[in-house]
């Protein structure tokens, strides 16, 4: 069974070490999506990451296979590699051109969402004043599908994740995303949203920030416990994995250039000043209990491999084509 990583987070630097990447191959992952980029980081900065990473991935086809379509993952998984796609976290890099959609997915970009955190011209974010799809925003969810990418509403407000999810004619998926049930929190999301998604036939995947998960030192457990209350809600076909862990470079500087706020990005009032730098993340090597953990809840050991990868290998079956 293929083990999915729906979200990492690499520096947003063309020269990223990818030796986290190491270390989830190591662990038994078969397949990550690595973010490369967001809403504040400009175009030029996005670009050159894709283009870091890319020139990466090819200079070590020992290690790493960038996928095209669903077959390459078993085929990198047949090669001791690990396959590697690419997420974009917001719409401001696609300059308002639902065009530039399928640039993105050519260069290697499978899953993509709309707002992060705050709202553009597109979407709405989940920590700002509640604003729907716009009209672009149709547009550009029309885009998405037709070019066979991932439709993600992690870090989207919740109205506007539920116009997405209605407007989309593919399965949609939370890349990242715990139940508000459990941690009220902003980035959370509610059980209407967690249904919604399910009725798409998509994928709650789980994250494992401290901050969202409501422990300080988070386990394999912690994860198993949000995915077992989505399992229960919904049914286990539609939960999945996203850690979300974000691989510090002290020696990379990888802020975005121009006028550049983070609070604006991660708002004091969402309790960010006194988690964000403190956030902890389950150790990577974590996916090696992954199983044991959600066994632990009451799952079996095949409904535990679906929710480890079997899920998003399905949507990503219908989506990508």
């Amino acid at each position: 069974m293929i083990h999915w990583e729906a979200h990492a987070c690499l520096p947003l630097h063309p020269q990223a070490d990818f030796a986290p990447i190491d270390r989830l191959r190591a662990a038994g992952v078969h397949y990550v999506s690595i973010n490369i980029g967001m809403d504040m980081n400009p175009l030029p900065q996005v670009m050159a990451v894709i283009a870091g990473f890319r020139a990466t991935i090819a200079a070590h086809p020992d290690k790493y296979r960038l996928v095209h379509r669903l077959q390459d993952i078993d085929a990198a998984r047949a090669a001791g590699c690990i396959g590697i796609g690419f997420d974009l976290e917001g719409a401001m890099p696609l300059l308002e051109q639902p065009e530039m959609v399928a640039l993105y997915k050519s260069l290697g970009v499978h899953q993509m969402h709309l707002a992060y955190n705050r709202n553009n011209s597109v979407a709405g974010g989940c920590h700002d004043t509640e604003q729907g799809l716009t009209p672009l925003g149709h547009q550009v969810v029309a885009a998405i599908n037709a070019a066979g990418v991932l439709m993600d509403c992690s870090h989207t407000g919740r109205k506007c994740s539920l116009d997405i999810m209605a407007a989309s004619g593919k399965p949609v998926i939370f890349s990242h995303a715990n139940p508000v049930a459990l941690v009220d929190h902003g980035r959370n999301i509610t059980d209407e949203q967690i249904k919604a998604c399910a009725g798409t036939g998509g994928v709650i995947c789980v994250n494992g920030v401290s901050f969202f998960l409501g422990v300080q030192q988070p386990t394999a457990d912690d994860v198993a416990r949000h995915a077992a209350y989505v399992a229960d809600l919904v049914g286990v076909q539609h939960v999945g994995i996203g850690l979300d862990i974000s691989f510090s470079q002290p020696d990379l500087d990888d802020t975005p250039p121009g006028d550049y706020d983070a609070t604006y990005w991660w708002p004091k009032s969402a309790g960010y000043d006194r988690a964000l730098v403190r956030s902890a993340y389950p150790p990577v090597e974590s996916w090696q209990q992954l199983s044991a953990a959600l066994q632990r809840t009451g799952m079996t050991a095949d409904e535990a491999s679906l929710v480890m990868g079997g899920n998003m290998m399905r949507v990503a079956g219908q989506v990508w084509g």
